[in-house]
């Protein structure tokens, strides 16, 4: 994919306070080969387990539709149909929101019946032409389709009525947060954090949804997603010492001009950085963990770690959550993997003897296995772009 532009995707939920899974549901793709992603938020009629299967059903066949660019009317007649019908209110109902947009910026936005979404162009409102198609068959159903050029730095945020209607009924809300206190609560926070992250504003946007209600207790499933284009945050990660150790300065000078961020994992490899750039690597206590090893300080490099039970650390917050009360090295690392949309991994290929020790734990995995299982991870979860050089 290009470097000229990158879009990120970040997604958060709350489910209703009452009921212990979502009824929302969102899914994300990303078409390398197209240089395209998609993105879906469906509301299931109401909530638990019934929406959740409503939701799910909707968000999986939009996808395929859509990247298959079959025509949206007849797929959303299609939805409907294959949706199971609820037997209290003798219909199949889910809404939905789609985002289908390029790296070149060709963006299509779908909408029925979730809130409007709020396109921010320059800490402003943009609003994109837009029409409106109806089926035949469903003549109560209207999708609204916007159809723009997405610019750098621009935002598309769709949510569930969840976020809008937050606190309804309340004294102070009475009939809700409502469009135009999102609003204000997305314009203040671009302002405020010019380059916050997909992610972190979408959990904005929950959070502050949640905070409306009484006792913050979600009354209904609250769910959002945020699509941000921007240039694309490059990371080099470095583990691993080169077979031939001719290669020793070459992975020096990769670390030393590569344009971005860089982390090295692995006690011999930092040696051999420090060693060929001249470096001087002290230890970080301010990461102390009794679990996992300390990072370290080396000047021009944004992240020093110790290699197998950092990577395989981070390998687990990866896929269960990260530990944000922690402030460890795997913790620093995960969070550094996370913010990075493009992401280079450089790994060396010589044997460390002491990871063949057959009393060793057997989650202490040789280097090589652990890295494919975390940039397979970025890849699949979290849509990031990869590259993998083994040395």
């Amino acid at each position: 994919m290009s470097d000229s532009l990158f879009i990120e995707i970040g997604s958060h939920q709350e489910h209703k306070a009452t009921e212990s899974c979502f009824g929302d549901a969102i899914a994300s793709e990303k078409l390398p080969e197209e240089q395209r992603i998609i993105s879906v938020l469906s509301d299931g009629l109401g909530s638990g387990v019934k929406a959740n299967i409503l939701s799910s059903m909707t968000t999986q066949m939009a996808l395929k539709f859509v990247e298959s660019d079959l025509d949206l009317v007849r797929s959303a007649e299609v939805m409907m149909q294959a949706l199971p019908v609820c037997q209290v209110r003798k219909i199949s109902y889910a809404t939905f929101s789609i985002i289908d947009a390029t790296l070149e910026g060709k963006t299509r936005i779908y909408e029925m019946d979730n809130p409007q979404c709020f396109v921010v162009r320059n800490f402003e409102q943009y609003h994109p032409v837009h029409h409106e198609i109806s089926s035949q068959n469903w003549k109560d159903r209207i999708i609204n389709v916007y159809q723009f050029v997405a610019k750098e730095e621009d935002r598309i945020i769709i949510m569930s009525d969840g976020v809008t209607q937050a606190g309804l009924g309340n004294s102070k809300y009475p009939l809700g947060w409502q469009r135009e206190g999102v609003w204000k609560f997305i314009e203040n926070q671009v302002r405020r954090h010019p380059n916050i992250s997909a992610k972190d504003l979408a959990e904005a946007i929950v959070h502050e949804a949640l905070d409306k209600e009484p006792e913050g207790k979600a009354g209904d499933d609250i769910s959002c997603t945020v699509v941000y284009f921007r240039k694309p945050r490059k990371l080099l990660l470095l583990s691993g010492p080169p077979f031939d150790e001719e290669k020793d300065h070459e992975i020096a000078e990769m670390i030393d001009y590569y344009d971005g961020k860089t982390a090295i994992c692995g006690g011999t490899t930092a040696n051999i950085i420090e060693r060929e750039l001249c470096l001087k690597c002290e230890m970080d206590k301010t990461t102390f963990d009794p679990n996992i090893p300390m990072a370290s300080i080396m000047p021009g490099i944004d992240l020093v770690t110790e290699g197998i039970l950092t990577l395989t650390e981070v390998y687990r917050m990866l896929k269960e959550g990260i530990d944000e009360d922690k402030d460890n090295a795997a913790t620093r690392l995960a969070k550094l993997l996370l913010d990075s949309d493009k992401i280079d991994f450089v790994i060396g290929t010589k044997i460390n003897e002491a990871h063949q020790d057959p009393n060793l734990p057997m989650e202490l995995d040789i280097r090589r296995n652990i890295v494919k299982k975390i940039f397979r991870l970025l890849q699949s979860k979290y849509l990031k772009e990869i590259s993998v050089k083994y040395v």
